[in-house]
């Protein structure tokens, strides 16, 4: 699993022109989900979005969690995140979800998210959606479910 976190004044998405889903002060978050990855990855993932300290403290450094200022996180699916330039210049998205697996993926990790007890706005999944954010920072971390230590 595979996530772009950007830390945002406001975001929002909308589908056929009605917004879904909008946050004031927090992170929009991008989620893309590989052909391979499991519950276990959405929790792991889930947990350090939840903890991931990209918000200003009291002396202006990121030191703080979304918790600590009141924030919400604004997820959308985004399989093209798995998409592969490496050879030739259109993307191979051979590692990206099936769009049953993804859509799993995608919702294991939204709920494993909500259990954090963060407040959590969705986009729609497999929907042609449009994004509105402004950036703050801008703060921008990418994080990734492969490759961690064992816990």
């Amino acid at each position: 699993m595979r996530l772009v976190i950007q830390r945002v004044v406001r975001a929002s998405v909308s589908v056929d022109s009605q917004v879904v889903g909008s946050i004031g002060n927090g992170a929009l978050v991008f989620v893309g989900v590989s052909r391979d990855d499991t519950q276990e990855d959405a929790h792991y993932l889930a947990g350090k979005t939840a903890r991931i300290r990209i918000f200003d403290d009291a002396e202006g450094l990121l030191n703080e969690p979304i918790s600590k200022v009141e924030g919400s996180f604004l997820i959308v699916s985004q399989f093209t995140l798995y998409g592969d330039c490496r050879r030739g210049n259109r993307p191979s998205y051979i590692d990206a979800a099936d769009p049953v697996t993804g859509r799993k993926g995608f919702e294991d990790y939204v709920r494993a998210l909500r259990g954090e007890g963060v407040s959590v706005e969705t986009g729609r999944y497999k929907a042609d959606m449009q994004i509105e954010l402004i950036n703050d920072g801008p703060v921008t971390v990418l994080l990734e479910s492969r490759g961690r230590g064992v816990s």
